[in-house]
């Protein structure tokens, strides 16, 4: 299907939880990546055991074709995708593929992105329990006074977006079924930012943040999932490799003294998920799995 068809089928699908038959919820992790999945060995000794309650869904630059063996989660989950260029709409587009193919099983429930540079810092079932029981999603969402909030916005889009309601977030969402609907769905707002949200406006970093400050906050969080350092300043955030894996590092992700709220309850499992890892971390993270993050 052309992408059109493909949104176009999507947004079909049932939103509700209301199914006519007994229905097993998923989680569907959804990969964006350019190309090889360094950390899949991590990955797949935190899925085993878990078939049925999960899916995976992988969008990589086109042509490239993802070797791992027949038993391996990863194996036939690449999606038809089209190139992405870091910065432009493309990579919304990237992100709607990956959330329409995975609406298309109706047992997917929650939809998480990540890249291949994140790892789970908790077991499988103390990261499903809680995207599964959350009463919201967990977009990150916030108004900057500032040439990289504000800034970006284009009077372009005025009225349909006015820039008190311009937000910025993290590319790295987790949406329930309701929101990734309704993102599939629209074509208006889309648009907008296809037309006028340009280099350097960053579309990732604001289209799916403002859509729902606009119409669906209510059912946000307003937090990512994905812990994240962006301390030393710069476009992208640290990378960390094989030095600095120990367990005192994972624990600090996994604790980090920050207070969230949970189900509108004061909780310190804020970050489900880390990055930006780079290959190397992959030994000590795989000698660290079960004694830290236990899986």
């Amino acid at each position: 299907m052309t992408d059109e068809e493909l949104f176009w089928r999507a947004s079909l699908v049932p939103k509700k939880v209301d199914f006519p038959f007994n229905r097993v919820l998923k989680v569907a992790f959804m990969f964006l990546a350019r190309g090889p999945l360094p950390f899949a060995p991590l990955w797949e000794r935190f899925l085993k055991g878990h078939e049925g309650l999960y899916s995976i869904y992988l969008h990589t630059q086109p042509g490239y074709k993802l070797n791992v063996s027949e038993s391996s989660p990863f194996y036939g989950r690449q999606i038809p995708s089209e190139e992405v260029s870091w910065g432009s709409i493309s990579l919304i587009d990237a992100e709607k593929r990956l959330l329409a193919n995975a609406l298309l099983d109706f047992s997917n429930e929650r939809f998480v992105l990540l890249s291949e540079s994140c790892i789970p810092v908790f077991d499988f079932p103390t990261i499903y329990k809680y995207l599964t029981e959350s009463d919201y999603s967990f977009v990150e969402s916030y108004d900057e006074d500032s040439p990289r909030g504000r800034g970006r916005y284009s009077k372009s889009m005025y009225p349909e977006i006015q820039l008190y309601q311009w937000r910025k977030g993290s590319e790295w969402f987790e949406l329930n079924r309701d929101l990734a609907v309704n993102i599939i769905a629209d074509y208006k707002y889309y648009l907008l930012f296809s037309k006028y949200c340009k280099p350097s406006c960053y579309p990732d970093e604001h289209y799916i943040s403002t859509y729902l400050n606009m119409f669906h906050g209510s059912q946000n969080a307003n937090r990512s999932l994905t812990w994240v350092n962006w301390s030393f300043g710069g476009p992208h955030p640290a990378s960390y490799g094989r030095e600095n894996i120990t367990e005192d590092f994972i624990q600090t992700i996994r604790n980090n003294g920050t207070i969230c709220t949970y189900n509108n309850k004061p909780s310190t499992y804020c970050f489900l998920f880390a990055r930006k890892f780079s290959p190397s971390a992959l030994e000590p993270l795989l000698n660290l799995s079960s004694s830290v993050m236990k899986f």
